[in-house]
């Protein structure tokens, strides 16, 4: 999650712990931002690293401590206030941002550094602009707009509707990770789900490499209507064949050759996964986009176009596309 929601989250349940109590809100609030501090660590990693980012200040052990010692003995000398409360609250921020980055596909090791085992439920993107755009236009209202400003019943009823949206989302971003369980099975082993911004929409992804070449097989699920699209499979080879060139004659060829070239002009198809449409643009000419499933907002993805000319001969381009959804060959 962007750090604005784990604040905004950790506010809202200290609110929810300890009512309107404005010091121990904001300790709450700053709380739930701590642990994405260990960027300032980043020096550090390599030697350490216990200290990387989504380390020990993503785990249960690194929450107390910060808990014990900013709740019981700096947050005290700032602001008046009982230390147990402020442990409790920073504790409990501390553990939602935990879980919010586990919710996501990025991984967090909530036992360490007694284990390195992970906690990733693949049920959100790691930064979805949804979330984020609420939770910057949340604190502009509370902090800005309202503070002082409003009936105090206006400000209660913002922070419920606060609360009621993010319980809706979590559960339908819950009940969409449910659902698609069964494709994950019938698409097989190495089969994971991709989170679309969109918390109705989803890709059911398997990447299989093989010396030279890859190949994805993706399927479209909606939450509520079901398996949209495919599964659909595109292949191509990761290097140029050695002396292919000249005209296209085939969608299937236009995605074989154009892959090596999109990969060569952006490292996201290297380090995401992805997949490729195709479409003729005129006599002999073609288009292939190749989209990253990893950076993806209000419908569109970060992607790299290929655009083949008639006599063969490729340019590529990289832009934000809305994928057209749209059958891919076999």
């Amino acid at each position: 999650m962007d750090l604005f929601t784990h604040v905004l989250v950790a506010y809202l349940l200290t609110f929810g712990v300890v009512g309107f109590q404005p010091t121990y809100l904001a300790a709450g609030a700053i709380a739930g931002g701590l642990p994405d501090g260990d960027i300032f660590f980043f020096p550090l990693w390599k030697r350490f690293p216990i200290l990387r980012h989504h380390g020990i200040t993503h785990s249960i052990f690194g929450v107390t401590l910060v808990a014990v010692v900013g709740g019981g003995l700096v947050a005290p000398y700032l602001a008046a206030g009982n230390p147990w409360i402020y442990i409790v609250v920073m504790e409990v921020a501390g553990l939602s941002h935990i879980l919010l980055d586990g919710f996501t596909h990025f991984a967090v090791p909530p036992l360490m550094p007694f284990s390195d085992r992970k906690l990733e439920i693949d049920a959100d993107r790691a930064i979805n602009f949804v979330t984020l755009v609420v939770s910057v236009v949340s604190f502009y209202l509370l902090l800005g707009v309202e503070r002082n400003h409003v009936a105090f019943w206006v400000y209660l009823d913002t922070v419920y509707a606060l609360m009621a949206f993010f319980l809706a989302y979590f559960a339908i971003r819950l009940a969409g990770r449910a659902l698609i369980a069964p494709q994950l099975r019938a698409m097989g082993p190495g089969t994971v789900p991709v989170p679309m911004t969109n918390p109705l929409s989803w890709i059911v992804l398997r990447e299989e490499r093989v010396a030279d070449r890859v190949t994805t097989t993706y399927l479209r699920y909606r939450l509520g209507r079901g398996a949209v699209l495919g599964p659909l499979r595109v292949s191509g080879r990761t290097d140029a064949v050695p002396g292919v060139s000249g005209p296209i004659a085939s969608a299937e060829e236009a995605l074989e050759r154009s892959y090596p070239v999109a990969r060569r002009h952006s490292s996201l198809l290297d380090d995401t996964y992805h997949f490729g449409e195709v479409e003729r643009s005129g006599d002999g000419a073609w288009s292939v986009v190749w989209f990253s499933l990893e950076f993806t907002a209000f419908g569109r993805s970060a992607a790299t176009r290929v655009t083949i000319a008639g006599d063969g001969r490729m340019t590529a381009r990289r832009a934000w596309y809305r994928p057209r959804w749209s059958a891919a060959p076999i």
